[in-house]
């Protein structure tokens, strides 16, 4: 079942690690012209503020990128000998045959230094939209939106949900003022109390708040009633990448190679401005209509304002947990970059390196201090080096937490041929476009009884928590 914003934090857990269907070749066309008209807004009058367009993103134009690498999630024999077509496609994952491939294209290029990528991007991600006057928080240096209070619930037209949790559910809605569709995350205030969730509920609001990177969900803007709180945020209609890489088996590794370098530079998107994620996986990454990450539920996120940067909360998954987490000593930013390790792993192999048949979190807790990773023999060599400095339990020796920073990881070798602005600008074209149809199609999510609408906004309702949530 499609996780959306912060529900069934257990899934790997409960899977199991099962794969589902036959592996198949990443393919496809170009984007089509509905494609590029879905992104525009209609023209509309609204007595409440309307969700602004998101400038911080271009949409990639239509290109085609070779790539060496297997062209099938689940190789036959392990080896790395045809190339796989990455291009942007309108339709789903299927098997084709190698003359279905392009093998001449435009190649790209590393760049030069990392360290003017993650000066690039972090520069065009913080520039707000219509916020230019937004006080700025001291601890990230990113503009606080106030997006408190910016629509009522009577602004949209809920369609369908999305996805439920143990202490609320996420609506598709439809903007009565634009017709764009966006997801509602709602929040009963009861049951977050209830669940020991308002830490993790405001954290949540306070870093979306502040955070736009094309590889990170936005956060419209959030309101409140009695009852409930809400939050409004993109729609992204492709599922997750749990989802797919289940599907797949196993990626390819340059499709691992392009989903996890959209990941890093979420990532060092966050780092540099002093949040720490804790809680990277594939159920919490979303598939865009174009095919490009969202990352999405930043309940465990958190602003480092400590001099030492150190966090002490036990928090994440199991399976990527870093080991510092479970002696709970004390933890830097570097965790991320363990989870990165941990996620590109299972990209490469299907499932995470300390793995457990019975899904016995002590045993597994006990493998990852142990620390030692068999990796698969069709592991190229590259992406084995890359994951022996990421997966360590040595912190002199990790990647990201090193004098050089995230820039021994941009520059390793294994990434040599990612334009990291490129990619940043959405102009290298994604592996796999998913299959939706029109605007709001939300079939590559699983369909859950209704809840009774009438509960929500009801004005009369006493307010057991009326301070509790004052940025809502």
């Amino acid at each position: 079942m499609p996780n959306f914003f912060g529900f069934h934090h257990d899934k790997h857990e409960k899977t199991g690690h099962k794969f589902l269907g036959n592996a198949f070749n990443f393919h496809g066309a170009h984007h089509s012209d509905k494609e590029a008209s879905s992104s525009q807004q209609e023209s509309t009058t609204s007595s409440s503020p309307q969700p602004e367009a998101d400038h911080t993103t271009t949409p990639p134009q239509p290109q085609t990128v070779a790539v060496q690498g297997n062209g099938t999630a689940l190789p036959s024999s392990g080896q790395s000998s045809s190339s796989v077509h990455t291009a942007m496609s309108s339709v789903a994952p299927s098997i084709v045959s190698q003359d279905q491939l392009s093998t001449t294209s435009p190649s790209v290029t590393a760049p030069t230094q990392a360290a003017a990528v993650t000066t690039t991007t972090s520069a065009t991600a913080t520039k707000p939209s219509s916020n230019s006057s937004a006080p700025i928080n001291p601890s990230t240096g990113l503009p606080m939106r106030q997006l408190s209070g910016r629509y009522k619930l009577q602004d949209f037209t809920i369609k369908r949900t999305l996805g439920t949790g143990s202490f609320g559910r996420v609506h598709l809605v439809q903007s009565v003022h634009n017709h764009r569709f966006y997801a509602i995350k709602v929040l009963r205030k009861s049951h977050v109390v209830k669940m020991k969730q308002v830490e993790h509920v405001i954290n949540e609001h306070d870093v979306l708040a502040m955070v736009r990177h094309p590889f990170l969900v936005n956060l419209w803007g959030t309101f409140q009633d009695p009852t409930f709180l809400y939050m409004v945020m993109d729609f992204v209609p492709g599922g997750e990448l749990f989802s797919l890489l289940r599907q797949s088996r196993r990626f390819p590794p340059q499709v691992a190679k392009f989903y996890i370098s959209e990941v890093i530079l979420a990532i060092d998107f966050l780092h540099k401005h002093h949040i720490v994620y804790r809680d990277l996986k594939p159920e919490n990454i979303l598939i865009g209509v174009d095919g490009h990450l969202k990352l999405i539920d930043f309940g465990f996120a958190k602003v480092v304002t400590e001099s030492n940067g150190m966090c002490w909360t036990l928090c994440g998954t199991p399976d990527y947990l870093a080991p510092e987490i479970i002696r709970a000593r004390g933890y830097n930013a570097s965790v991320d970059w363990w989870s990165v390790g941990i996620l590109l792993f299972e990209m490469l192999a299907g499932y995470p390196p300390f793995y457990t048949e019975d899904n016995n979190p002590i045993k597994l807790y006990e493998k990852i201090l142990a620390g030692y990773v068999e990796y698969p023999s069709y592991f190229e060599a590259g992406a084995k080096d890359l994951l022996k400095s990421l997966i360590t339990a040595d912190l002199s020796k990790r990647f990201g937490n090193l004098h050089r920073g995230s820039r021994d990881i941009f520059s390793h070798m294994w990434f040599a041929e990612i334009d990291w602005d490129c990619l940043y600008r959405k102009e290298i074209p994604a592996p796999y476009i998913p299959n939706v149809g029109t605007n709001g199609d939300a079939s590559q999510f699983d369909k859950y009884p209704e809840n009774d609408l009438s509960e929500y906004s009801q004005p009369n309702a006493v307010d057991e928590y009326p301070n509790l949530f004052p940025g809502f």
